[in-house]
């Protein structure tokens, strides 16, 4: 049995005589959907809003019992097999609408089960429709009928049900635990049951969660508020947070994704003082050794090739540290056989990773295959590196439209533009650039061969050979933004700086 089932013949909660509570109305403008919350007077008894039956000047009753109620309808009789098929609609659920804006959710991935639920409403079958599009949502089976409770209870009689049943009930609180208690005795052990309803009611909540229903929503619901509960219900609030996966990748070979990657990754290291992880998945030639002066045994491809036997303390192993805070899933940069990757290696790696380390900055290779589109999807953030010039602008936005479509609930890519500058080239402007794709870019980073080319030679990073040089500023301050750490250091500051100095000691008669 289920936390929701009973046992045979056993007497459910509902049929010992209590005081009927009337169900509210939705709660006040400002309250947030979906939480419940007592009416104040105590003790979880919800006064009504408004009751048609009362003039105004009338006493309001002492008790509930003494609330005149409309009689509730007589149950229906139980259909004959030939119109049970009948009220079980089958019609497929309405395909969802995309947002109009885009938010970050913060929920857990979820682990691989199964989701059915049943609907009673459109629009809360669209809301789980959009919701299993989420990448969260990649490793579970998700399926959304129409029928509710009734649905439910008719398809598991000869169903066994899955690890979390989603149902939508649009009764008020008797009707809704009658029909509950028929589906209870049908619930397999381990099935989890969440309930969304349209009443904000808490005695029902009470008395959903004496049934062992796990959580009950009010609608309206977003997508974010509906994700947040899945994730809670699958992951402890007590655990510590997943780590934050920041995916880079070219908008074309030689785009320098591989450089913003490594000074970000640093700059997240020296400025915010965070644990990170440079993971180079660009396997036969990748940089991040030669870029922080490290030439490791052992790296990513041991892990990735093996990844049954990654876990912390081999990952321990594997990682080379470059600073205090910086390590490096180094790739091995050798031609000595063929690199052919799988998206599920890749996702053990970076799950791996998650629960040890806060920041993972990943070196994406600038190729397209089903590993590199799952890890891009699987991101929390994304950043996309250009040259002003139209191969990159094509591109880019071939890029930004394919993330954006598959990560609807998420941010979309960022833009950093690289390279600007050069003599003799004729380049797009940034104006134009951003114009043409509809994306801002959070970063342009001017082309300095000098500073570049000799960080690139001597190991080292941007802020190690000139720290106040406008490149390394722009790491700052992107480690900041993907991070969200906006404020800046307290030490820093503005060339305008001296000059507002004199001007208040001035004002002041200093």
């Amino acid at each position: 049995m289920s936390d929701l089932a009973y046992k045979p013949g056993q007497l459910p909660p509902d049929a010992v005589e209590e005081q009927a509570a009337p169900e509210t109305a939705p709660g006040p403008p400002g309250q947030e959907p979906g939480v419940m919350a007592p009416a104040p007077g105590g003790d979880g008894v919800q006064i009504p809003v408004s009751d048609p039956m009362l003039q105004p000047g009338d006493p309001m009753p002492e008790s509930a019992d003494a609330i005149p109620a409309a009689p509730a309808p007589a149950p229906a009789a139980a259909p004959v097999q030939a119109a049970e098929e009948a009220w079980v609609r089958t019609e497929q659920a309405p395909q969802p609408q995309q947002p109009l804006t885009a938010t970050e959710v913060d929920a857990k991935p979820l682990p691989r089960i199964n989701i059915q639920a049943f609907c009673e409403d459109d629009r809360t079958a669209a809301l789980l429709q959009q919701a299993s599009q989420d990448r969260r949502l990649a490793r579970t089976h998700v399926s959304v009928q129409m029928g509710g409770l009734e649905a439910a209870s008719h398809y598991y009689r000869d169903a066994p049900t899955p690890n979390l049943i989603i149902i939508e009930s649009m009764h008020k609180r008797d009707a809704m635990l009658m029909d509950l208690d028929r589906l209870a005795s049908q619930c397999d052990s381990g099935t989890k049951v969440i309930v969304i309803g349209h009443v904000n009611d808490v005695l029902l909540y009470r008395e959903l969660l004496q049934r062992g229903v796990s959580e009950y929503m009010v609608m309206p619901l977003s997508v974010s508020q509906l994700m947040e509960s899945l994730s809670n219900l699958y992951n402890e609030p007590g655990t510590d947070p997943l780590g934050s996966v920041i995916s880079f990748v070219g908008a074309k070979g030689g785009a320098g994704a591989s450089v913003i990657c490594h000074n970000t990754a640093w700059a997240i290291s020296q400025d915010i003082k965070s644990e990170v992880v440079i993971a180079d998945l660009d396997l036969p030639f990748g940089t991040a050794g030669l870029d922080f002066n490290q030439d490791p045994v052992q790296g990513i491809a041991d892990a990735l090739f093996s990844p049954d036997r990654l876990d912390e303390v081999l990952l321990d192993r594997l990682l080379s540290r470059c600073s205090d805070y910086l390590s490096l899933f180094a790739a091995p940069g050798t031609l000595d056989r063929p690199y052919d990757l799988n998206a599920g290696a890749c996702d053990t790696v970076v799950d791996v990773l998650r629960k040890n380390v806060p920041y993972i900055a990943v070196d994406v290779p600038h190729i397209w295959t089903d590993w590199v589109q799952q890890v891009l999807i699987q991101s929390d953030r994304v950043v996309i590196v250009a040259q002003p010039d139209l191969a990159n602008l094509r591109n880019a936005k071939n890029l930004i439209e394919k993330l954006t479509a598959a990560r609807p609930n998420d941010l979309p890519p960022h833009l950093v533009l690289n390279q600007v500058g050069i003599p003799k080239r004729p380049d797009i402007s940034a104006k134009e650039f951003v114009s043409a794709i509809d994306i801002d870019a959070h970063a342009v980073i001017e082309f300095d061969a000098h500073l570049f080319g000799t960080a690139a030679n001597n190991g080292q990073m941007i802020e190690e050979v000139s720290p106040k040089a406008k490149a390394a500023e722009q790491f700052r301050e992107l480690a900041r933004m993907l991070t969200n750490k906006t404020e800046a250091k307290s030490g820093s500051k503005s060339l305008l700086a001296p000059i507002l100095a004199k001007l208040n000691m001035k004002r002041l008669g200093k």
